[in-house]
């Protein structure tokens, strides 16, 4: 049953069309149309929405906004709600009149004049009046399934219009997605309340349990990985520790790699423990020792990065997920240094894809955010988790991966062709040692990354020829790269892990996770090839 509404009854100036995200009730049995959920049905008739106003849409019509709001702003702007990026602007009325079929008119463009400011109950007006209702439903396509991108054909192109052309949760005729910044969300009337809490009503409840503008944001990163649900949070890590405790039993068993991300590693070893949880780490290619794990031990999840940190070693996907599913094990890939447009994790078997969106995705080294895509039933567990332990993504970082997401096909192209030209320029250098690239015929995984890969990704690790003092030499020499953590955004970024990431162990402690004094890793930015071309053989020469 959808959420109705009255013809007679004027719009409220916010009300919310998502995902009920509110914890402890996630009920698969409602409909479900990408982001918005009404209530329990057994119909698979279309939904539908009804616009009370002249047949143009909402596009016609001037908001009145409560009066400490609308006092601030000019005139113009009050005309004009597409530059307004706040909550107020949105407007929307639902119907349950299933028959209507007839496309949304394009808008007229009115130049009211202002509206005057009132006191009172908040409604929507028209030069001044209250519009009458067109009782005809409008219906909109693009709700009944907002993954239906069968006119675009390609990634870049889903990356800058999913969950935003192809239909998203927030009513507005500006062409970028507004920010709305708010922490609570309000119902009406106690028996509005009672509907939401009953599944009749859509509303997000509270800021903890989500926002339409990261709705968006996890609805265009779903499109790309070819995900059914993603859940986004405020960093990599983040959603990394809520996935394994959601998805893992106390007293269960996980498997992983000896070479991933090492605040990943010192969670597993650390803390999972204390759960009753215990790890079999085995290296990335080392299928038998896999196939020993699940026949050994009641193994919940096998949590892999591919390609993995520091050394992008890649793991077979469709193999180990194969495996695991028949000794009814999940899979979950860490997918970061690939991005979804260089591998499709789901696609090649895995169950759940995680991201750290503060590198590609996002892509302008100013945000921290983390993800996890999948089938709704993997991902609504650790959802009810991550309402309860927090790290909800702020929406203004929501929005920043929303506008970094619109180049990411252009940024990736960049830099995949930049890492590729570098790693056989590195590998050449008589002053390099090793490179570490899937891209390479010398990577032990090239076969397989050319399998389950598009392309390489834009890192490369290499050891140079030389000690501790030698390769901060090199580093030092460098004039565009930052030395920092971090990678996947439009500034290079050099990393020398054993002094980043492991300074704190010793030499021979270093030694054990492959980590050596002369190991580099660095992140190709946008920057023109020949650039970083001269300046890596410059810094090379001072060692």
């Amino acid at each position: 049953m959808a959420v109705s509404s009255s013809c007679a009854r004027v719009f409220p100036t916010f009300e919310c069309r998502s995902d009920p995200e509110y914890p402890g009730n996630t009920r698969p049995e409602y409909l479900n149309f990408g982001r918005f959920t009404a209530g329990k049905s057994t119909s698979s008739k279309p939904l539908s929405v009804s616009f009370c106003g002249s047949p143009g849409g909402l596009s016609s019509l001037i908001f009145k906004f409560p009066p400490n709001f609308v006092r601030q702003l000019s005139t113009k702007s009050r005309r004009n709600c597409s530059n307004i990026g706040v909550a107020q602007v949105v407007a929307a009325s639902w119907s349950t009149n299933p028959s209507a079929s007839v496309p949304p008119p394009t808008a007229a463009v009115v130049d009211a004049p202002p509206i005057e400011i009132n006191d009172g109950d908040p409604t929507v007006v028209n030069g001044g009046v209250n519009p009458p209702c067109n009782i005809n439903s409008v219906q909109l396509p693009s709700l009944i399934d907002s993954k239906t991108t069968s006119f675009l054909t390609s990634d870049g192109s889903i990356a800058i219009h999913a969950g935003e052309r192809l239909g998203r949760g927030i009513d507005t005729d500006g062409i970028t997605t507004p920010v709305v910044n708010t922490s609570a969300y309000f119902f009406k009337k106690t028996s509005e309340l009672i509907d939401f809490k009953e599944g009749r009503h859509a509303s997000f409840e509270y800021g903890r349990y989500g926002n339409p503008t990261t709705v968006v944001a996890q609805d265009k990163i779903s499109a790309l990985e070819g995900a059914e649900s993603t859940l986004l949070m405020a960093s990599g890590m983040n959603a990394a520790t809520v996935m394994l405790m959601a998805l893992v039993p106390a007293g269960g068993h996980i498997v992983t790699t000896t070479d991933c991300y090492r605040k990943t590693r010192i969670f597993i070893e650390t803390v999972l423990p204390k759960m009753g949880i215990k790890a079999t780490v085995i290296d990335p290619a080392d299928v038998d020792a896999l196939k020993s794990a699940l026949d050994e031990n009641d193994v919940s999840l096998f949590f892999t990065e591919s390609p993995t940190n520091p050394f992008l070693r890649c793991v077979d996907i469709e193999l180990v997920s194969k495996l695991c599913h028949s000794k009814g094990a999940l899979v979950c890939i860490d997918g970061t240094f690939a991005t979804p447009l260089n591998q499709k994790a789901l696609a090649l078997g895995a169950d759940i894809v995680l991201q750290s969106a503060t590198k590609y995705l996002a892509g302008h080294n100013d945000v921290l955010a983390g993800c996890i895509s999948g089938p709704e039933k993997h991902v609504a567990p650790v959802r009810t988790l991550h309402n309860m332990m927090g790290g909800a993504l702020n929406p203004n970082a929501a929005y920043l991966i929303i506008r970094g997401m619109k180049t990411l096909h252009l940024r990736i192209q960049q830099q995949n062709a930049t890492a590729l030209k570098m790693a056989k320029l590195l590998e050449a250098h008589p002053k390099v040692n090793c490179v570490y690239y899937p891209g390479l015929a010398s990577h032990p995984e090239h076969d397989l990354a050319k399998r389950q890969m598009t392309g390489f990704g834009g890192v490369v690790s290499f050891e140079v020829n030389g000690d501790l003092m030698d390769t901060a030499r090199f580093v030092d020499a460098l004039k565009i790269p930052y030395l920092a953590p971090s990678f996947g955004g439009c500034e290079s970024i050099v990393d020398p892990p054993a002094i980043m990431s492991y300074w704190d162990l010793s030499q021979s402690e270093r030694a054990k996770y492959g980590i050596k004094d002369n190991l580099i890793r660095f992140s190709f930015g946008v920057e023109d090839f020949e650039d970083l071309k001269a300046d890596m053989l410059q810094a090379l020469d001072a060692i």
